[in-house]
């Protein structure tokens, strides 16, 4: 590090200056030299200095004046102050103005080393995290919208079409699907990118509380409304407002969000005025509103207002093909906030992971790999370091004499007293049609070798083509 550093030490002593510079460079410090205040900050305006020491008293620019200046010109140069001990008490207010410590007249060596040694490791962990927040914004500004599968492309680019447009969408999904992370898509692809993004939880707000959040209120509204405030649709306008869970919304808010949709007008909670904005509607919910309107429990005006267009965030299962990206995203996400050195998983991890139904989709993966990288020991993440409900096989067998059939959540059910052989070409044939065809992950599946799969899928073909029954794929 002291190779690197360059300090730049501002005394009107010329004695001082030199025995300051010889001790500085002997560590291997780069010094540069400055006899008053004002060429101090002549210095600093030419950037590369990494720390200040700078006298108390000097004529013209004082030490004071120039830890003001300094701090204005380059913010991140920490300042240690010089001073004599009759100005003690000056040093301890220029800390408070800013300097990170203070060394009293004549120097001692020891203590003068100690302190820009501790000044230069601060300033190089505060770069450091800096740099690491930088990193971890680049990763959370791509949010989950991560993937390669083919039914997450099709959504990405129905994303891309509906975004430029000023039509009202609403995203239909299961929790953890990432459709928070869809409406910011679809917000930062739009005319509105440059307005704000405001979201709010339907389903985490009481009645009560819901509609003054909404369309906020005015001074005596209620008991304790001290003054007015703005809601969330005067906070969104000239962007866009994400209403989650829309299907909580009440019988009692519901209409005044419709009247909003079709004139763009409301008035606060309390209030007489009528207020107009101009504001996008994203609406997202994981319950069937078709079926709600059907219940009588949504507004059927309202719905088709919201449903101008409908994107489906497809869940986990439905794309396995994600899996293992979405799993290295948060690898690299979480090893960098918890400062961990960590490659990858293991071919067994990775397995238990593309073998798991995911039932909380993409939130529960993220959580299963920060839990991992958290009790990772080694240079990958083992299979031991995952939860006991991931590592259990995902195809399960119920005993029971029914008809055989697959059910939900890859469960399906065998007879009891069915012949092992046939048995296995079961497990095969519905573990290949689990994993929609891919031999590959069939095989991960099943914690066999890939070429067994195939040669028992040739096997299957070659007793079809003599007469057996095809196997599905």
């Amino acid at each position: 590090m002291s190779d690197q550093s360059m300090l730049l030490v501002a005394d009107d002593d010329p004695a001082v200056r030199q025995s300051l510079e010889r001790t500085l460079t002997r560590e291997g410090y780069g010094v540069a030299l400055a006899p008053d205040g004002q060429a101090a900050l002549d210095r600093l305006r030419q950037g590369g200095v990494d720390l200040l020491l700078s006298d108390l008293k000097m004529p013209g620019l004082t030490g004071l004046e120039l830890l003001k200046e300094a701090k204005a010109v380059s913010p991140d140069v920490d300042v240690i102050i010089l001073t004599a001990f009759g100005t003690v008490e000056e040093a301890v207010r220029a800390m408070k103005d800013g300097a990170i410590d203070f060394l009293t007249k004549p120097l001692q060596r020891a203590q003068l080393l100690r302190v820009v040694r501790q000044a230069l490791e601060r300033r190089s962990l505060i770069q450091e995290n800096r740099a690491l927040q930088r990193r971890l914004d680049d990763l959370l500004g791509q949010g989950n919208l991560i993937g390669v599968s083919p039914t997450w492309k099709q959504m990405m680019t129905l994303v891309q079409q509906v975004a430029d447009s000023s039509a009202t969408v609403l995203i239909q999904g299961e929790s953890g699907t990432g459709k928070e992370g869809v409406a910011r898509a679809i917000h930062d692809g739009s005319p509105r990118r440059s307005g704000p993004f405001v979201a709010v939880n339907c389903a985490a707000l009481p009645e009560t509380l819901l509609e003054s959040e909404l369309f906020g209120y005015e001074k005596g509204a209620f008991t304790g409304a001290a003054g007015a405030k703005k809601g969330r649709f005067e906070l969104a306008d000239g962007g866009t407002l994400f209403l989650d869970e829309v299907a909580d919304l009440s019988p009692v808010t519901q209409p005044k969000i419709l009247r909003v949709l079709q004139e763009g007008e409301f008035e606060r909670v309390g209030g007489t005025r009528t207020l107009r904005v101009d504001v996008r509607i994203v609406a997202a919910t994981n319950q069937d509103l078709s079926q709600l309107v059907k219940d009588k429990r949504f507004r059927e005006d309202l719905y088709y207002r919201l449903n101008v267009i409908t994107v489906t965030t497809p869940p986990l299962r439905d794309r396995r093909e994600d899996i293992r990206v979405l799993a290295q995203h948060f690898l690299r996400l979480y090893a960098a906030k918890n400062n961990r050195q960590l490659d990858g998983f293991s071919d067994e991890a990775m397995s238990c992971l593309e073998a798991y139904l995911w039932p909380g989709n993409v939130r529960e993966l993220e959580n299963v790999v920060e839990r991992a990288v958290v009790l990772a020991r080694g240079g990958v993440i083992e299979a031991s370091n995952l939860p006991p409900n991931v590592t259990e096989r995902s195809v399960t067998f119920t005993r029971v004499e029914t008809a055989a059939g697959t059910g939900p959540d890859g469960v399906f059910t065998i007879r009891v007293g069915t012949p092992l052989a046939e048995i296995e070409q079961r497990v095969l044939e519905e573990t290949l049609r689990f994993a929609r065809g891919n031999r590959t992950v069939t095989a991960r599946l099943l914690g066999v070798d890939p070429k067994t799969v195939f040669r028992k899928l040739k096997q299957a073909e070659a007793e079809a083509d003599e007469g057996g029954e095809p196997l599905e794929s």
